[in-house]
């Protein structure tokens, strides 16, 4: 049964710790709050997280969807008691919503993400731009799925825009009441591969599973028409088993996606511009008003849009925020910057009237 979610070879020697001290392996389908519910060898089962193990957990090491964990069973019961999680393949990360701030791990072991989005007035390139950066850091293969293709009027010119800041990465409309686009989609789904829906309120993941799956597996309802905003359905994580042996994880809708960890990501999503900073004149260029700024002559030339520019910016700026309110080493790093670069523009200014 386990095979058929994704258990390997490889998952096996990993495991072998746990086997020692009478542990089985299992997989997390279906996670919400503080209970979960695992595929183990017996079938099905509920589970929770053993005292332990909530004592010695860090930050971020909750079993979430997706994960492998060791768990004792109670099958009579139908119950199990995990006490530890396999090393994740691939996670993705946000940062907590709140003032306590902190890491959030949304899904575990994902081999694609579907990043996906409406073909209506809530499709934002600058959206699918961080929702890019996340998928990269995690680790996972990317594609951009714009669903209700059947309300767009000029659906080809919108695949055209988002194909601008995708880069390679496949962009597919699809709507899965008309079956238009669905071969194609399908086309990525792979047998005991697991693959995630990430996507705000309304963007019709849920459909999407339910028209995948053959039957309605996810309770959907319509979006606002005055806003086209969607509510919240899918309240929980789960995973869920196609007939092509296909896994997809659907999770709820994301009122917003902050960045965690995620400086590898921000650059292969703008690694157009992360070039054009390669050829400035100077190393310590800031792409404001410096000679030779490749980035600027970009811009000034129509090469790049100044948006994705400013979004690019958004990104990086949240990063080093991030950055220096978890590392207080980077805060001083980023106060030693700031001197020094208020110094140089202070001399830079002295010389310039002094000239004239």
């Amino acid at each position: 049964m386990i095979e058929a979610y994704g258990w390997s070879e490889a998952l096996q020697q990993q495991f072998e710790p746990f086997f020692a001290r009478g542990l089985e392996p299992g997989r997390v389908i279906v996670q919400s709050r503080s209970r979960y519910r695992i595929l183990a060898r017996e079938g099905e089962l509920s589970a929770g997280l053993s005292g332990r193990f909530v004592h010695g957990a860090a930050d971020g090491d909750y079993p979430v969807t997706g994960d492998w964990v060791a768990v004792s069973t109670r099958s009579l019961e139908g119950t199990a008691t995990i006490h530890g999680v396999l090393p994740r393949k691939t996670a993705f990360v946000r940062r907590a919503a709140g003032a306590a701030g902190g890491q959030q791990t949304v899904a575990a072991n994902v081999d694609r993400v579907f990043l996906v989005s409406s073909l209506n007035a809530d499709l934002k390139l600058r959206r699918l731009e961080r929702y890019l950066a996340t998928a990269y850091a995690s680790g996972a293969r990317p594609a951009i799925v714009l669903t209700k293709a059947d309300i767009c009027k000029n659906a080809e010119n919108a695949v055209a825009k988002v194909e601008s800041i995708a880069f390679g990465v496949p962009v597919l409309a699809v709507s899965a009441l008309t079956g238009e686009g669905m071969d194609a989609l399908e086309r990525h789904l792979l047998s005991r591969e697991t693959t995630a829906l990430l996507g705000s309120s309304g963007v019709g993941k849920s459909t999407l599973v339910n028209a995948l799956a053959g039957r309605e597996v996810m309770a959907t309802r319509a979006i606002r028409e005055d806003d086209a905003h969607g509510r919240h359905t899918t309240t929980h994580r789960e995973l869920v088993r196609l007939p092509t042996g296909t896994l997809l994880l659907d999770t709820p809708g994301l009122r917003e996606l902050g960045l965690w960890d995620s400086d590898d990501g921000v650059a292969a999503t703008f690694a157009d511009i992360e070039e054009l900073a390669r050829r400035c004149r100077f190393g310590d260029c800031a792409h404001a008003s410096e000679p030779g700024c490749a980035v600027q002559e970009a811009i000034h030339d129509g090469v790049l849009a100044s948006d994705r520019y400013e979004s690019y910016l958004k990104l990086r700026r949240e990063l080093d925020w991030l950055e220096r309110r978890e590392n207080p080493r980077a805060r001083i790093e980023a106060r030693k910057v700031w001197i020094r670069r208020t110094k140089d523009y202070r001399t830079r200014m002295k010389h310039r009237y002094h000239d004239e």
